[in-house]
């Protein structure tokens, strides 16, 4: 549509006119990702928020994802198309919980990896952060002599256990998307489908990944479904992932993973941003992302660890 059009068009003006760069999660919507400068994973945008020599960084995701980047670049202008883009997962872990939790168990000296979900003042609570894509590489470092607190997603700590066989203690957290995935949702369409593959995140449940060809980040599914032998694949994630599949896998019969309630799964979160937010915070540069420097100066020491051992 011409209004769209002309919107997409002044986007780009203000781009260019603010030094900008636009970084999108692969669960943003269509048009966020089509606009974006760059669109991946976490540890892939964590790459390009640390790299970028824009002077602005507009980050579509959500809020801990716009922190990450305002950590690494703390001189830059940071800003979220809308402030209250949040995370089930950043929820269920506050730092001042997590803080309280350390202090009780000071005598176990915690190795702490947290999984990027979760806000800056966790980060600086942590030894290292990881992402689902290389979360057993960074637990396969870990020290041997000390036992690992992994926060907040219980669901992907118990799949890096699985993969690593490292045991640790996990934080009792999950993505509210990923746990609607039932085994029975999955059984349906696979009647419907009985050659398809399941590729499968691992925030999913135990269930769900026991019935997966293959459990992946969302930056590995594009590398699954290029190669996957099947026509017909299950993506079972957030319904933002199959906009991109969908255009780097033309050739594949992508078919969106159902929940018990309905046909995909849509993060309300990821979908807060839109176009016409990414407009405004560009030409108002707000919402900005600001974090206290002591508190940025700590997570920033996590970050820097993953990005070091991921390489």
């Amino acid at each position: 549509m011409p209004v769209a059009l002309d919107l997409v068009e002044d986007i780009l003006r203000l781009k260019k006119e603010k030094n900008a760069v636009i970084l999108a999660h692969n669960y943003q919507v269509g048009p966020i990702q089509d606009i974006a400068d760059y669109v991946g994973d976490s540890l892939g945008l964590s790459y390009q928020a640390r790299e970028t020599d824009a002077e602005v960084i507009a980050f579509c995701g959500v809020h801990f994802m716009a922190e990450t980047a305002k950590i690494l670049n703390p001189d830059k202008t940071v800003v979220l198309p809308d402030k209250d883009a949040g995370c089930s997962l950043e929820q269920a872990c506050p730092a001042d919980q997590l803080e309280a939790y350390l202090k009780e168990n000071e005598d176990k000296n915690y190795y702490v990896i947290a999984y990027i979900n979760c806000s800056a003042g966790v980060k600086a609570l942590c030894d290292v952060i990881c992402t689902s894509g290389n979360a057993p590489l960074i637990v396969e470092k870990a020290p041997a002599d000390r036992p690992i607190l992994f926060v907040p997603d219980a669901n992907l700590g118990q799949w890096v256990m699985e993969q690593t066989g490292r045991q640790m203690d996990l934080w009792q957290g999950s993505c509210y998307v990923h746990v609607e995935f039932t085994r029975d949702s999955i059984h349906k369409i696979k009647e419907e489908y009985p050659d398809a593959l399941v590729v499968a995140h691992p925030e999913c449940t135990q269930a769900v990944r026991l019935l997966a060809d293959e459990v992946c980040s969302t930056e590995k599914m594009i590398h699954f479904c290029k190669s996957a032998p099947s026509d017909n694949i299950i993506v079972v994630t957030e319904s933002g992932m199959l906009h991109r599949l969908r255009k780097e896998c033309p050739d594949k019969n992508l078919i969106a993973g159902p929940t018990d309630n309905c046909a995909c799964a849509d993060c309300r979160y990821m979908k807060m941003n839109t176009l016409e937010k990414l407009h405004s915070c560009l030409e108002n540069l707000s919402p900005q992302v600001e974090i206290p420097e002591d508190v940025r100066a700590k997570a920033e020491v996590s970050l820097l660890r993953m990005l070091e051992q991921s390489r």
